[in-house]
């Protein structure tokens, strides 16, 4: 039985898959494979089972790391082609970045109701150089990114950190993502209130550790966080 909880005075929101459309690696990431003397598929799937290692930036520093994927592969990169591909990569991402049409929008009245924001969310070097030229960043108060922390969700230093940011308590949020790396799970244990993104662009979403049994509340779209806030005197979690 979910109990009430006050109007929260914050949104903590995820990035990848909530902010942005479903996430799929485009052909760019192939063509990077390609360059660094790489079976496409052989990167990817090492990309994948690193991932979290990546993001907490427990396998060094970007360079580093991916000297390293490199060396596991059998194919341990010169200089030029090392740096060549962390800036291709940062492209790669952006393009392979497609907000949701009503990410701003959402965000604007959010803002406009005088709730703070933030994004928290599990990523590698590439999201904090793309993040400030997009349309969202002038929206958002804080942004709490694992490679930076040390930490992936649901480790409750990512959402508290962002509380704190904030100046908030974690009862006085409200996180919202469609639940890649256990993140509604992790929120609620911190003390948070969650909401899932249940948008139906997410088949084929490319997640880890999805919150597969989350039994908590679900809303179709990002607008309709603002129709459960507005329609509503407390959040029923």
């Amino acid at each position: 039985m979910y109990a009430i909880r006050p109007r929260p005075r914050a949104v903590l929101f995820d990035f990848f898959g909530t902010l942005t459309h479903a996430v799929r690696r485009g052909p760019a990431h192939a063509g990077i494979a390609r360059a660094l003397g790489v079976d496409p598929g052989d990167f990817a799937a090492l990309l994948d089972v690193t991932f979290y290692p990546r993001a907490s930036g427990a396998l060094g520093p970007p360079g580093e790391t991916l000297r390293r994927l490199l060396a596991m592969l059998g194919r341990p990169p010169d200089d030029a082609a090392l740096s060549a591909a962390l800036t291709a990569r940062v492209a790669a991402v952006r393009t392979d970045t497609v907000l949701r049409a009503d990410a701003v929008p959402v965000l604007a009245a959010l803002r406009a109701l005088g709730l703070r924001t933030a994004v928290v969310s599990d990523c590698w070097y590439e999201l904090p150089e793309i993040l400030p030229s997009l349309p969202v960043a002038a929206l958002l108060d804080t942004c709490v990114y694992s490679v930076h922390m040390g930490q992936c969700k649901p480790h409750p230093a990512m959402y508290l950190t962002a509380c704190a940011r904030l100046g908030v308590e974690p009862d006085e949020c409200l996180y919202v993502g469609d639940g890649g790396s256990r993140e509604l799970t992790g929120a609620e244990h911190a003390g948070i209130p969650a909401l899932r993104l249940a948008a139906p662009d997410l088949v084929g979403h490319l997640v880890f550790n999805a919150d597969v049994d989350w039994p908590g509340p679900n809303v179709p779209s990002l607008t309709e966080v603002l129709d459960v806030l507005g329609r509503q005197p407390a959040l029923v979690v």
